[in-house]
């Protein structure tokens, strides 16, 4: 059976980093950004990456259909048990849609999902710091911002609910939180 971490977080909280950190020292986990995903879609030149790339430079969620088509195909694939995907969900429509599949999915099931937790001002600053391309711009960040908080809190209660979702600080070292999260990921497989 594969076992899914969900990693959510502001733009700027660092879920990328610290999951790829985690997925390099551990062989048995596989490590997937949304991101990166999309991103490699777009570079790739296809229909589906030009379109994804009219939302991505715009700062907005990437349509249900794409998204969900992308991450159950990653999460099929997987070398390993263990998959870490970061920056999903976004919306309380992208949960919606992976927990209708995963309740009827027997190869897969969610552990749990972590929130990387930072200030809009700590996010703000490590973003527009950073300059990797058009998503680095402040009315982008702060639009992306507005995305990622507007369901935020149903996202969380939601997780809660299940008893499946933890928080942590991102406001330290890198090495801290990755040591914290690295902990938690390995206690649950």
């Amino acid at each position: 059976m594969k076992k899914l971490f969900l990693i959510i977080g502001a733009p700027g909280s660092g879920k990328t980093t610290d999951a790829e950190l985690i997925a390099k020292k551990h062989e048995n986990i596989t490590h997937y950004s949304t991101g990166d995903m999309f991103r490699a879609e777009v570079n790739s030149g296809s229909e589906t990456g030009k379109i994804i790339d009219t939302f991505i430079k715009a700062g907005n969620i990437v349509p249900i259909n794409i998204a969900i088509k992308t991450i159950l195909t990653a999460i099929k694939n997987a070398p390993t048990n263990t998959i870490i995907i970061d920056g999903y969900p976004r919306s309380l429509e992208q949960m919606s849609e992976l927990d209708k599949y995963l309740k009827d999915e027997n190869e897969v099931k969610l552990i749990s999902c972590i929130e990387v937790v930072v200030s809009s001002e700590v996010a703000r600053d490590r973003v527009l710091g950073r300059n990797r391309g058009a998503d680095d711009k402040e009315e982008v960040f702060n639009n992306r911002m507005r995305v990622y908080t507007e369901p935020l809190k149903a996202i969380q209660d939601f997780y809660e609910a299940k008893n499946i979702l933890t928080k942590i600080n991102a406001e330290r070292s890198i090495d801290e939180i990755v040591e914290d999260m690295e902990k938690f990921i390995l206690s649950k497989i």
